[in-house]
């Protein structure tokens, strides 16, 4: 099972590892679109008012372009305590003994709008890079992404089952058809149901939780379904493809 992450904006900062080496992370046949991004940064943050255009930042997130200058020679630290945000808090890899953490590192992956997605031991520097960015003379990051990412994580996945609880923006950037997807609904009491970010991070956090945690190796949504109920989560099956947890 392969259990694909959204990023997010927060990272933590510094690390005890080597600067970045691209031929260290997963997924080896993204490395030259990585290695183009990388740069493409590195050169924007130059340019304090072009990158803080095209990163969206705010007066107050300089130090933002300082991570992207310093993107070849910043140190790293594994992807899981790299990322940082509700999402995150609810997984609580902090916690993780060594042996689960082992696990998580086979099971879970995060995308990226730099390195198209990473396993969560993989070493990476702290960084800014939204997947709605538009880097000047790039394009849109998936029309960098999909042609190659989406057979990128199928062949990680190696046949297995893909939970993808990545955000709609970070799916787009490289499908993985037949995926199982989550949706959290918050249920208001007329009965109708809403999404609500706060909630939809924390859910699919305590989701991720349980099935780096769990024994089973679930086959379909149905198996993650008793995965999820399991760890106290309320769900539904929508399809064959799609899981519902209610808050």
């Amino acid at each position: 099972m392969l259990v694909l992450l959204p990023p997010s904006e927060t990272k933590s900062d510094g690390g005890d590892g080597a600067p970045l080496d691209l031929g260290e992370l997963s997924m080896p046949q993204l490395t030259a679109t990585r290695e183009a991004l990388v740069q493409a940064l590195v050169d924007l943050a130059a340019d304090h008012e072009a990158s803080t255009v095209a990163l969206g930042l705010g007066p107050t997130q300089a130090d933002e372009i300082e991570r992207n200058a310093k993107l070849w020679v910043s140190p790293t630290r594994p992807a899981l305590a790299r990322y940082t945000g509700v999402l995150f808090d609810a997984l609580d890899a902090a916690a993780f003994t060594r042996t689960q953490r082992e696990k998580a590192y086979r099971r879970l992956a995060i995308g990226s709008a730099l390195f198209g997605a990473v396993r969560a031991g993989d070493p990476v520097p702290a960084y800014r890079l939204s997947g709605g960015s538009k880097l000047p003379g790039f394009g849109t990051l998936a029309s960098w992404w999909r042609p190659e990412l989406s057979d990128a994580l199928s062949t990680e996945a190696a046949g297995e089952l893909v939970v993808d609880l990545r955000s709609g923006v970070y799916q787009q950037l490289g499908p993985v058809p037949g995926a199982v997807t989550a949706t959290v609904l918050t249920e208001q009491r007329d009965g109708s149901r809403k999404v609500v970010s706060h909630f939809n991070k924390h859910h699919k956090g305590l989701l991720a939780r349980a099935l780096v945690l769990t024994r089973a190796e679930p086959a379909d949504v149905d198996g993650v379904a008793r995965v999820a109920a399991r760890a106290g989560l309320r769900v539904e099956t929508a399809s064959a493809t799609e899981l519902v947890i209610l808050t």
